[in-house]
């Protein structure tokens, strides 16, 4: 080789090993950072305000038992951890309420912090904190010192924070309000949309329609008082003829969403809903109580809950917190057992504004003998890598306005429950020392949470149900669809005194002894008007809890966790009774793929597990019905107003009413008969399981059905996914069963306990306890919860243990 080659050659090997060098120098650098962020297991820390030393004891899934002299130094220690394990999952959804994710996620978080900058719910938390009591504002203050102490206990920030090369913000005592806030967002913001889906389905296609395409109470309901009611009649030609209308049905659309925000993407299977039951001591072996409950919410990583376990003062409190907030949620304080669902009580309205013709920067309002300014609000969205934006939200005296319009183009002012700073609260603190179920009763009425359902019991067997969070007392109507307030003669006078909230006990319930909610209607008459209506789920999952309840005598803690992995498609068996009638012979002849559905939906395997072909055509066709059936006739809702969605509509019973009867004015134009309406469905069914891809004997609910529970991260970088999601394992269950799971949605956790003897119990949670990917405890826990195998509701040996002094 010529020698100024050879030397060329040798400079630039110098040259690559140099740039390898810094690579693998940064990297390491970069490593040691992330590892760095890991939480302390061990040894000793330091804790500023704490009155004695607190000693977090961890098991091999990382779950900690904190033993502390004093209830504040154990909710000191509990935001200690809480910040370690969680802090940017606290961080976000405080960010989530206030509209401050732009801060750090740049433009693309913008439309979502201009929807929730509409609710100021920053003002409003700062006003909540003003008003707490003294006891309450203690246990805060000492959360909020614990949670900013095991923040800067971190050698490094959390690794989010490297990732997106920004400073954590210290933790501020209005924020745990704003995480309560970002809940009732979870639980709640979605009633908006399906009261404007209720008052366009009532303007298009007549109050007939709205009486039967959207009842409130069906002949099949389960609730715990037993009221059914008919269904109402088919509305009539007169009132609506499908087949003579000229426009055609729309194309299907996605399921609407209110997250314009890709970083928190939803499955659109996903309804937000949960499971809650219970025994009286009269049907338990043990004489107690016994309560089950899974509460589902959207998959991601870190889970949503933080298992907890605080010991102090003689007392134990076993259960599942919320990074953000010093309380147990749902779990056991030894004498009493409680769980929760969403309950889709009414607790929001719009309001029909009547703008001065001349003026329209006034408005009517009752009791004044002028016209109203709208007043604006203005709000200034901090841009990561932009300029910052100024908003301005016009309100009235009820509340902001919202987007939409009703038919004739007024304004629509949204009066809602959560903008009421006396509906916020820390009042759940006190369900650790609740002796009875009474005294839970008690707590959740003056509890300032959303509006939820509660099931108790306690050592004595006593059980019940109520609604916990707050309600509003409306005068003159039923809130269900936008009407004005006007003239004062419809309105609300404040929150529901706490008397006039209903409770039902064991004793009360159509099957004595036994409690169940699954996110249904639970009672009827009056007890149902004062609740309403925001979008109550259909009767099946809950009817099937019920049933499984119903022949249960000397239970065990297992009994309950048979019921809650029950996944028999009672709810499917009609439709896959339908598919096959549907395949008759002549329907296959010369119809290759036809022929090959009919074979693969033979067998009826009557259960939505993994290997199940039938039941994933049975839900396919259902689909596929229900789409053809009310595409035609809800096209000029949508065409009205294009983020209609009739997905909350209790449809079932007015489609099978409809296939019943075959009213050719409901009809398509396109169809001669029903029936050729169904062999089409059946034809779209084909379709979606090819484009799927692989073939009918494929075609398994697990192939369907796998998990997507992902650190938000891996929304936008996929390939993160790796390291930052659970596996994309196959799931058993449906939405319409006690075993309700979709790939993003499903049980947040899964308990059963009798209170005093949680020894027994069992618990299940997806995901693990850290959000660290490093930490021994990120999946800790989660193969478990995907198999349905039981594990102890008690954490087990320690593996590790902290102590924080003073």
């Amino acid at each position: 080789m010529h020698p100024e080659a050879a030397k060329r050659l040798r400079l630039l090997a110098s040259a690559v090993s140099v740039l390898l060098l810094v690579a693998l120098g940064a990297g390491g650098w970069h490593w040691l950072r992330f590892r760095a962020s890991l939480p302390q297991l061990d040894g000793a820390a330091q804790v500023a305000g704490l009155a004695a030393a607190v000693t977090v004891e961890r098991d091999a899934h990382g779950v900690p038992t904190i033993r502390g002299e004093t209830r504040a130094d154990v909710v000191r220690a509990l935001g200690w951890l809480h910040a370690q394990d969680r802090f940017f999952q606290m961080d976000t959804l405080r960010r989530v309420a206030a509209g401050e994710l732009a801060e750090i996620f740049g433009a693309r978080a913008v439309p979502r912090d201009r929807a929730s900058r509409r609710h100021g719910f920053r003002r409003l938390a700062q006003e909540v904190l003003a008003r707490l009591g003294p006891e309450h504002r203690a246990l805060l203050d000492a959360y909020t010192g614990g949670v900013n102490a095991g923040l800067a206990a971190l050698r490094e920030p959390p690794f989010e924070y490297l990732v997106l090369r920004e400073t954590p913000r210290p933790w501020r005592a209005e924020d745990t309000f704003l995480v309560a806030y970002a809940m009732t967002l979870e639980f709640q913001e979605k009633m908006v949309g399906y009261e404007l889906s209720l008052m366009t389905l009532r303007d298009q296609l007549g109050h007939d329609a709205l009486a039967f395409f959207a009842p409130v109470v069906t002949p099949t309901d389960a609730a715990l008082d037993g009221t059914t009611a008919p269904l109402a009649a088919i509305p009539g030609p007169k009132v609506l003829d499908v087949r003579g209308r000229k426009t055609a049905a729309l194309p299907p659309r996605a399921a609407p969403g209110r997250d314009p925000f890709p970083f928190f993407a939803r499955d659109p299977e996903g309804v937000t809903g949960s499971n809650a039951f219970a025994l009286a001591g009269a049907h338990t072996a043990s004489g107690a109580g016994l309560v089950a409950n899974d509460m589902h919410l959207e998959h991601s990583v870190p889970n949503t809950w933080y298992r907890a376990v605080l010991h102090y003062g003689g007392r134990r409190i076993v259960g599942v917190t919320l990074p953000g907030a010093p309380v147990v949620v749902a779990g056991s304080n030894g004498r009493v057992a409680w769980g929760f669902t969403v309950s889709y009580a009414d607790t929001s309205d719009l309001i029909v504004v009547d703008v001065n013709s001349i003026a329209p920067t006034l408005y009517t309002a009752p009791g004044r003998s002028e016209s109203v300014a709208f007043e604006t609000r203005k709000e200034t969205i901090l841009v990561k890598g932009g300029e910052a934006i100024a908003a301005e939200y016009p309100r009235t005296i009820w509340g902001p306005l919202i987007e939409a319009r009703d038919h004739r183009k007024r304004p629509l002012a949204l009066r809602w429950v959560a903008h009421d700073p006396e509906a916020t609260n820390l009042d759940l603190l006190d369900m650790e020392a609740a002796p009875t179920t009474a005294a839970a009763m008690a707590i959740a009425h003056r509890a300032g949470a959303p509006a939820l359902n509660i099931i108790a019991a306690d050592t004595a067997g006593a059980i019940a149900w109520t609604i916990a969070g707050r309600l509003p007392q409306r005068v003159g109507y039923d809130g269900r669809v936008p009407v004005p307030w006007t003239f004062g003669d419809r309105r609300w006078d404040g929150l529901l005194p706490s008397a006039a909230v209903p409770v039902l006990r064991g004793d009360e319930s159509v099957l004595p002894g036994r409690l169940w909610s699954a996110n249904h209607r639970q009672v009827g008459g009056d007890a149902l008007a004062v609740i309403g209506d925001g979008g109550l789920h259909r009767a099946p999952r809950a009817a099937q809890i019920r049933d499984g309840l119903a022949p249960l005598a000397q239970a065990a803690p297992r009994d309950l966790f048979a019921v809650q992995l029950d996944d028999r498609a009672l709810f499917l068996q009609p439709w896959h009774a339908l598919l096959r009638e549907t395949l008759t012979p002549a329907a296959v002849a010369g119809k290759k793929s036809r022929a090959e559905l009919r074979v693969a939906a033979e067998k009826w395997e009557g259960r939505a597990s993994i290997g199940s072909v039938s039941y994933r055509l049975a839900r396919e066709f259902r689909a596929a019905v229900h789409a053809r059936v009310f595409g035609p006739i809800f096209a000029p809702c949508i065409e009205a107003y294009p983020e209609f969605s009739h997905r909350s509509f209790r449809l079932e019973g007015a489609c099978w009413q409809i296939l019943r009867e075959k009213p050719m004015h409901l009809l398509e134009a396109k169809f001669a008969t029903w029936d050729d309406l169904i062999l089409a469905a059946v034809d779209d069914t084909i379709a979606a399981i090819e484009r799927d891809g692989g073939s009918f004997a494929q075609a398994t609910w697990g192939q369907k059905n796998r998990l997507q529970m992902k650190h938000p991260f891996v929304r936008s970088s996929p390939w993160l996914g790796r390291w930052l999601a659970m596996p994309s394992d196959p799931l058993p269950g449906d939405a319409d069963m006690p075993r309700a799971q979709v790939p993003g949605h499903g049980p947040s956790e899964r308990f059963v306990v009798s209170p005093g003897r949680e020894e027994e119990g069992i618990f299940h949670m997806p995901g693990g306890q850290s959000a660290h990917p490093l930490s021994p405890f990120f999946r800790a826990g989660h193969e478990a919860w995907v198999r349905g195998e039981p594990t102890p509701f008690l954490p087990g040996k320690t593996r590790h243990t902290l102590t924080l002094k003073p």
